[in-house]
């Protein structure tokens, strides 16, 4: 259980400190070097890369290599971390001062929390944070915590309603549902009509959230220290989501390793609509059902009752470990990996959403699939900027499972998270019923 910092943490801070203000030989984190001479540069930097091994990982390594090319007395020692290891790994690297990266592939939630150990270089004028004015506005938020910058936007992200346009037209349904209402009712068009499945809805609690917001609820609200995930607002989110369940247009998903299984049956044409990001495109487009790319149809998220529609703003910064050993060969990487070049490179690869306004080319644009998630960021909801921001879908992701795998009441699950939250991460703040 977290119960704020422990013991080993506190002493992995005092090392860091330590590291930071110059025992890491004669690099003291400033980035002269890397600014002034950066050809001159030398060392190793150790990458923990957490996006997908098999459908984004070979597009880093691409760019891995050339900046190796581009910068030959630099070595990276490139390490994928599965996405679901990787926080704890990393907190647990930091914490004991062994083992940790130089620089860390950090979901948006997680940078805060990691800032607040003092787990992270503040990158604020490095080189690493290269001109700060080209990233859109939302990713360079998260990117920050009191004021101080502790990583560089990468790539970021949000939900869609993904839809397949050959089972809509076969089940005479010509626009996409715009509420989950509709959803519900096109579920069971698609299924009379055609007898495939309706909508694939993810266990995983980072989903559960356009269900919450479209109640106008949230988590927690920030401003007035208040846990609000157990609210009347959100119950009657969370009742929206297992009412899809339960009534058949969202099949009842697998408790272990159920997104992966929904994604499979989305792709080959078992299932009709499925909420997910643009991450998730580049492996649907090898599915069967959509060897025709215009086949896929991405629309905004449904509203839920109060008419209100929302998709939480993901995404991941890089971010520069303080107790690195090799600061100047690090802000460089940074720098080079989430420069507009790049950024362009990695979108047209695998469909991610650069963070740079200059990587929105008209390559990038040109994509539909692109073009679509950039136009639903402007409306997508800001994620709690608070340390514990990470944490709080771990508790949420144990009980979110149960309820939508219907084997948990959602007050009762929702009671569960909230009062776990309040014990072991939000102590000064109250339960809002």
């Amino acid at each position: 259980m977290r119960r704020g910092i422990s013991v080993a943490a506190v002493v992995g801070v005092l090392a860091l400190t330590a590291t930071a203000c110059g025992g890491d030989g004669g690099d003291g984190g400033d980035g002269a070097k890397a600014a002034s001479d950066p050809g001159s540069v030398s060392g190793t930097v150790t990458w923990w890369d957490t996006s997908d091994a098999t459908n984004e990982a070979p597009a880093f390594k691409k760019l891995v290599t050339a900046f190796e090319a581009k910068y030959p007395k630099i070595k990276v020692d490139y390490v994928n971390v599965p996405f679901d290891q990787a926080q704890q790994k990393f907190k647990t690297a930091a914490s004991t001062g062994k083992g940790a990266p130089d620089v860390l592939r950090s979901d948006v939630g997680w940078t805060p929390g990691f800032a607040q150990l003092g787990y992270l270089k503040d990158l604020t004028g490095t080189p690493a944070l290269d001109k700060p004015d080209d990233f859109l506005e939302g990713p360079l938020k998260n990117a920050a915590y009191q004021g101080k910058t502790y990583g560089v936007p990468q790539v970021t992200d949000t939900l869609g309603l993904l839809y397949n346009k050959d089972l809509f037209q076969k089940a005479g349904i010509d626009k996409p549902p715009a509420n989950w209402q509709e959803v519900k009712d096109a579920a069971q068009k698609i299924k009379d009509r055609t007898g495939t499945g309706g909508i694939g809805l993810s266990p995983d609690s980072y989903y559960s959230l356009p269900f919450l917001y479209g109640e106008n609820s949230d988590m927690v609200d920030v401003a007035n220290k208040k846990i609000t995930i157990a609210d009347g607002a959100s119950l009657k989110g969370i009742e929206t989501a297992v009412d899809l369940v339960k009534s058949g247009a969202a099949p009842k998903p697998a408790g272990t390793d159920g997104y992966n299984a929904l994604k499979t049956d989305f792709k080959n044409g078992k299932l009709a609509m499925l909420i997910d990001g643009p991450w998730a495109t580049k492996e649907i487009f090898g599915g069967d059902a959509f060897k025709s790319k215009e086949n896929l149809g991405i629309s905004p998220i449904p509203a839920g009752s109060t008419g209100t529609a929302g998709a939480p703003v993901g995404g991941h910064n890089l971010v520069v470990y303080a107790g690195s050993k090799n600061f100047d060969a690090s802000y460089l990487f940074v720098k080079f990996m989430t420069d507009t070049a790049q950024e362009e490179a990695a979108s047209t690869a695998v469909g991610v959403l650069p963070t740079r306004k200059s990587a929105y080319t008209k390559d990038v644009l040109a994509d539909p699939v692109r073009k679509a998630y950039y136009e639903a960021l402007g409306k997508a909801h800001a994620r709690p900027a608070i340390p514990q921001g990470g944490d709080l879908f771990t508790d949420w992701l144990q009980q979110y499972t149960k309820i939508l795998t219907l084997k948990e009441e959602p007050k009762e699950g929702l009671d569960a998270t909230a009062k776990a939250w309040q014990s072991a991460l939000l102590k000064d703040y109250e339960i809002q019923k």
